[in-house]
């Protein structure tokens, strides 16, 4: 049950938590009960509520978030203005905040979660149930019970995208509308096609990225040059390499995220006067180190589970799907100039390299050779879908590839559109883009009988 709420600026705010199973095999959402399932594993659903303070009393229609990612906890925001879509969501809708399952406040996972499981087959078992599959039935388990069953409307971003193809195809009559925000996957997935589409992308945003700052093509080459000597390490003891600075690139998919690079390159040297050092003496400044540090840490489940996120029932063993075509680019390598970044990919040396992620690896190892995974997506329920579902497509999105979600979309009932090279995959936390989205959906009558 909800707690006794608070406010923040705009916002009321109410908190709430109960159990799952783990494994939600044999179980049905809204009929489970841990008291009638003592002997099964449980793991907490945490949510929060916010609405408008004016809005308290009010009956408004439910907005869950689904959160992008994957293993990122729900928005935490400081104020009705601190993310674009919620000063207008809240405008219209009492919005439910949920901590995916192994984020956050619901039964967080980290190094420490590893390291007390022990066993690698422990671990890998245990990881397989936080994905899609389990999410969604975490969050039609709260609709059905904390929410009396009534139907709501999901806003999924990035990875929330994915999570709404997967709810779709298992609980539709959950939900009134869907909205995706730069997160449609492709049905079916397959992760070496993801990366496929993605290299070819990483090299047309790094060529953007020196011709918007043709001062950093040397900057990142002497940079390169000094890590290549081996010995340079981030605050926090992890080495910083070659491999590792060019995963800085993941921001150049996001809207100021070419602006950011620049600046963290433009205090990268000891020399203090901004020139570029010559002859191998290149000191790297204490700013820079951090900002490298902070900019490539990530929350304890991301990497771990990122390419896991398209395994799909039986699908085969994934077998480091980005790696493998990095592989087949020679221009990404380590010693090519100019030095080209990568994106959102994991690669097999983030798990040697990384202390925070070196007690997942042997269970990744092993997840990386398991062919059999949860069913996600169901297509010939998707073809007869009749839940309006509108999707902002973002034309250069970096991550999602927008042709592979038109595919998607073209195979989806009821689905919408709206294409756009305005925005970068971040569009959402602007000011514009859910408006868009509600008002497409409003004027269709998607939202009828909500208000």
């Amino acid at each position: 049950m909800a707690s006794e709420g608070y406010y923040l600026p705009g916002l009321y705010v109410q908190e709430g938590s109960i159990p799952v199973p783990l494994d939600w095999d044999g179980a049905e959402p809204g009929s489970w009960t841990s008291e009638g399932h003592p002997d099964d594993p449980t793991i907490s659903c945490f949510y929060r509520t916010i609405c408008a303070p004016e809005h308290i009393h009010d009956d408004l229609p439910l907005l869950v978030y689904l959160q992008g990612g994957p293993g990122s906890g729900g928005p935490r925001p400081l104020d009705q203005t601190s993310d674009g879509w919620i000063t207008e969501a809240v405008k219209h809708f009492r919005i439910v905040l949920p901590d995916q399952r192994g984020t956050g406040r619901s039964s967080a996972i980290d190094s420490h979660t590893m390291r007390e499981l022990s066993q690698p087959e422990a671990q890998a078992a245990y990881l397989k149930h936080f994905l899609a599959d389990s999410i969604v039935r975490d969050f039609e388990h709260l609709r059905r019970t904390v929410f009396a069953g009534r139907s709501w409307i999901t806003l999924g971003q990035s990875y929330g995208g994915f999570l709404t193809l997967a709810y779709l195809s298992a609980f539709p009559e959950g939900l009134a509308a869907s909205f995706t925000t730069g997160g449609i996957p492709h049905v079916p997935a397959d992760p070496t096609e993801v990366y496929t589409h993605t290299f070819p992308r990483m090299r047309a945003k790094t060529e953007a990225f020196y011709e918007r700052y043709p001062q950093d093509l040397d900057r990142v080459a002497a940079i390169a040059d000094r890590l290549a000597q081996g010995d340079v390490t981030l605050p926090g003891g992890d080495p910083l390499t070659v491999e590792r600075f060019q995963t800085l690139g993941a921001d150049l998919g996001r809207q100021a995220g070419a602006a950011r690079l620049h600046w963290l390159l433009d205090t990268a040297f000891l020399n203090g006067d901004g020139s570029i050092p010559t002859g191998g003496s290149v000191g790297l400044s204490d700013a820079f180190l951090e900002g490298v540090r902070t900019a490539t840490a990530a929350t304890p489940l991301y990497w771990p589970l990122q390419e896991f996120i398209y395994a799909d029932g039986d699908c085969g063993p994934i077998r480091w799907a980005g790696q493998r075509v990095r592989d087949q680019h020679p221009e990404f390598q380590t010693d090519s100039r100019p030095l080209l970044f990568t994106g959102e990919v994991v690669f097999p040396w983030m798990f040697d390299q990384e202390e925070a992620l070196k007690p997942f690896a042997p269970a990744v190892r092993l997840l990386m050779e398991d062919g059999h995974w949860g069913r996600l997506y169901d297509q010939d329920r998707l073809a007869s879908n009749t839940v309006p579902l509108q999707a902002a497509v973002y034309f250069d999105d970096l991550y999602v590839d927008s042709g592979m979600q038109l595919d998607t979309l073209s195979r989806v009932g009821n689905s919408h559109a709206w294409v756009t090279n305005q925005f970068e995959h971040d569009g959402l936390h602007g000011n514009q883009v859910f408006g868009h989205l509600y008002r497409e959906a409003l004027d269709r009558g998607d939202l009828e009988g909500l208000f």
